[in-house]
């Protein structure tokens, strides 16, 4: 009796190791971000008022790579401009893996407000 006790006790704690690990990888590499539009972030696009390229790059090669198990390592991510505050705006920006490869990231704008811009990026 004393080692199914055990061994019922080993599998829960496994398991709920696993579930909490599945957790924190779902939490940390999601590529949603939600960014304000401030005098800091703000640039113009096309006459819109859009997300500063620099903010766009630095939050998706921050992102791009939370886990070691989670998508490529990144660097020298570039975006060409600033990403629109206009629901389904897209861009392309760039990046480098660590063999060299250049990576292609798709950006896209899921939500947009007056002070805030919601997008996501691919991996």
């Amino acid at each position: 009796m004393q080692r199914s006790t055990f061994f019922v006790g080993a599998v829960g704690g496994a398991t709920a190791v696993v579930a909490l690990g599945g957790l924190g990888t779902h939490l940390l590499s999601g590529t949603e971000s939600t960014s304000r539009l401030d005098e800091h972030s703000t640039a113009s696009v096309d006459g819109h008022k859009a997300l500063a390229a620099n903010i766009v790059a630095g939050r998706t090669e921050s992102k791009y790579h939370p886990l070691p198990w989670v998508g490529d390592k990144l660097s020298g991510v570039s975006c060409p401009t600033g990403l629109k505050a206009v629901a389904g705006a897209t861009l392309t920006c760039t990046g480098k893996r660590s063999d060299g490869k250049t990576v292609e990231i798709p950006v896209r704008v899921t939500r947009a407000g007056a002070k805030s811009v919601t997008w996501t990026f691919e991996r």
